[in-house]
Order: structure tokens, then sequence, then C-alpha cells
């Protein structure tokens, strides 16, 4: 399989600077034997909104990223290349999974995170935009962040979150009326990676015809992977991040797309989470399935 590696370089989505630069360092090592072609999708030269009583944060140039990422993806898909999305932070996602999913029609998605990112701009306290790209992705209010898409949205209930640990109040209501399923980090410890996973899988799956894939690396406790924007306290372990990516390689045939997400080399220290993200992606860009 020829992968296309898109370098969505934007942290627009944040009041916190940094991620637009981790897709480029990202890049530099990752495997490129099976890689088809890379693209860089670069934020426009703005004065980035930063003020806490701003609900709708830098909402017209996120779109306008989103709007070139979405063609570019849908682009790739259309050609029938996999299109890997290296962000950025996590609002880059709406662009990439929408794009995937205009060409590959029916498909779930699998959202692992820390944060649900389910709030819409009514329910949001901070107005960051890469709380609600979920939301915008299954079509959960938020209709001006994909106005660039003419389709049916993911059906929210192919939508699961794995990994879960910070829900604002607000947030909780928005994923009980959309019908999302939420695993936690207490279905991890109960379950296990693997159950877990593989019941997000069937949920994903149910009456579609393939997953798009967004990893926020978020998911992994602050102490492993100190190097993204807003880190939560007790994520998974290393070994559990690349036994997630296990799973998800097992059922390649079924995946569609793939994001990997959030990386701030300015909060990394000692290169610990490029050093996760390059191994997760050259885990699934290296196997021959």
């Amino acid at each position: 399989m020829k992968y296309d590696i898109i370098n969505a370089c934007s942290d627009l989505g944040v009041a916190i600077d940094g991620s637009d630069k981790g897709p480029i360092i990202i890049n530099k090592f990752i495997d490129k034997d099976n890689i088809n072609k890379i693209i860089t999708v670069n934020k426009d030269n703005i004065i980035k909104s930063y003020a806490k009583n701003d609900l709708r944060k830098n909402e017209k140039w996120v779109n306008k990223f989103n709007k070139k990422l979405f063609r570019i993806t849908a682009r790739c898909c259309k050609r029938k290349h996999f299109p890997i999305t290296i962000g950025g932070d996590h609002s880059i996602a709406i662009g990439s999974a929408l794009g995937s999913k205009k060409i590959n029609q029916n498909i779930g998605i699998i959202w692992v995170d820390a944060h649900t990112d389910y709030n819409t701009f009514e329910t949001t306290r901070t107005g960051n935009i890469h709380g609600l790209p979920l939301a915008a992705i299954t079509g959960y209010k938020c209709q001006e962040l994909y106005n660039f898409f003419k389709g049916n949205n993911i059906n929210p209930k192919n939508c699961v979150v794995v990994g879960a640990r910070s829900i604002d109040p607000w947030e909780i209501g928005n994923l009980e009326d959309a019908g999302v399923s939420i695993y936690y980090m207490e279905d991890f410890k109960k379950h296990g990676i693997e159950k877990v996973m593989e019941s997000a899988i069937k949920i994903a799956m149910k009456d579609t015809n393939g997953i798009h894939i967004s990893y926020d690396l978020d998911v992994i406790d602050p102490i492993v992977a100190p190097g993204v924007s807003v880190p939560e306290e007790n994520g998974i372990n290393e070994q559990e991040a690349y036994e997630i990516m296990d799973i998800i390689i097992k059922h390649k045939d079924l995946i569609k797309s793939l994001d990997l997400v959030e990386y701030n080399p300015d909060k990394d220290i000692d290169n610990k989470t490029k050093d996760i993200a390059v191994n997760l992606l050259n885990m699934f860009i290296k196997d021959k399935k």
C-alpha cells in the first residue's frame, strides 16, 4: 500500500502556540519507502486570537485551512492513496475526516483522545475550536465549521471516543444527545486495551464500510509524552499507545484514513513525544498488510 502524507501545519484551533510546527518535525523521521507523496498545508500568516472572551477563536481561518485540507484529503482518497494526516491541533480533523467521508462515503470514526472534543459554540468555555471538531465531523450543530462539505456527516452512532478522561460538563449532554459511544481510561484499566479497541471497531463498523482513525497524542500520560498543548494526567503509557496502534494495524483492511495530531515541540522534553509519534506512524506505514 502506498501512502500520502499530509502535513497539516495549524495551531489555529488552540490558544497555545507550537503544534503547527509538529508535522514537519515528525515528517523528517518517518519511513519514506512506502510514501507516494508528501503534501504540506500551512496556516495563513495571521494575528492569532488568544482572548479568553473570544468564543470563536480564529474561526474564519480554521475554516479556510480545513476547506483546503478537505479537498486534498478527498483527492488522495479518490486516487486510491491512503491519507495519513499529521497535525497540528485536533481541529484539522474536520478537514481530514470529512475529506475521507466524501470519497469513502459510509464510514465510522474512532477518536483516540483524552478529550471528547464534542463542544459546540453554545457549550464551549474557551472558544478553542480544537474542542469542537468531533461534533462538527458528526454534524452535531457547529455547521459553521463544515460549510465546505456537502452531504451527510459521519453518523454519531458510528463514532467512538477511547481513552477519555477530561470532558466539560455541558459537553456530556451533547455526547448523550448525539449517541456517541465513549470508553474511558477506567475501561482500559478494567477491560484492557484489546477488548476496548475491538469493541470500538465493532461500533464504528456497524452498517459502514470503513473507519477513520484520529489519534491524539494527549491520550498518553504527560509524564511519558509531555509534548502536547493540553496535557491530561492519568493517561496510557507508551506500551499501551503502541498496543492501540497494533490493533488498528490488525484491522488495516477496514481503515480508510488516519490522523496523528497535537504534537507540540515547544512543550516536548528530550524528544520523548516526538519519538513516540514517529514510532506510531512507522508501525502503521511499515506494516505490509
